[in-house]
């Protein structure tokens, strides 16, 4: 009974944030870390960080999938549908709304001058959700030069699935040297 009652739960947050939320994955993630993280405590910002994380190397949306990583996390098969549906229902009825009138407003100057600053105000949401994860992911020099290393990759405009494979490839021969280290050290050479 409880992982059908959190399902509502998760269901109804999540076409809320479907609703009401604008910029695409990251001011949705913004809006998880707020709700699971700081509100609810369902989750701990090193937990999104990694949903977050697996959801981009995976393909497909990567809200689409971060929602059912998150919520097969918390309920299981019913808490994964719960998330994707309730991310995606409003998308899609929103969008076969707009669809309807889209020729009256495409040139609507008001509509446009909507838009210019909705997407102003998306990226301050962004830029908040990516300082407030970077405590999990930022924990010492490595992963700051990890960090910056990846940017400038990706400023570069080097495709995001090998920045993620960099990632992968650099995380695991760091942890493997450190446990080597670690190993020499404990055996006295």
């Amino acid at each position: 009974m409880e992982k059908w009652k959190k399902s509502l739960q998760i269901l109804l947050f999540f076409c809320k944030i479907g609703c009401f939320t604008f910029g695409g994955g990251w001011s949705i993630v913004a809006q998880m870390q707020q709700e699971f993280v700081e509100k609810r405590g369902w989750i701990t910002e090193e937990e999104l960080l990694d949903f977050t994380s697996v959801a981009r190397s995976l393909p497909g949306i990567m809200i689409a999938n971060t929602s059912l990583i998150f919520g097969y996390h918390m309920a299981g098969v019913p808490g994964a549908l719960a998330a994707v549906v309730g991310i995606t229902i409003p998308s899609v009825v929103i969008i076969a709304l707009v669809t309807l009138v889209y020729d009256a407003f495409r040139s609507n100057p008001f509509v446009l001058r909507a838009l210019t600053g909705v997407r102003a105000a998306v990226i301050p949401i962004i830029l908040s959700a990516a300082l407030r994860l970077r405590k999990g992911a930022l924990k010492d020099w490595i992963g700051y030069a990890l960090a910056a290393v990846a940017a400038v990759l990706s400023i570069l405009g080097v495709n995001n699935i090998i920045i993620i494979l960099f990632g992968v490839a650099a995380g695991l021969l760091i942890s493997e040297a450190k446990e080597r280290a670690i190993r020499k050290e404990g055996s006295g050479q």
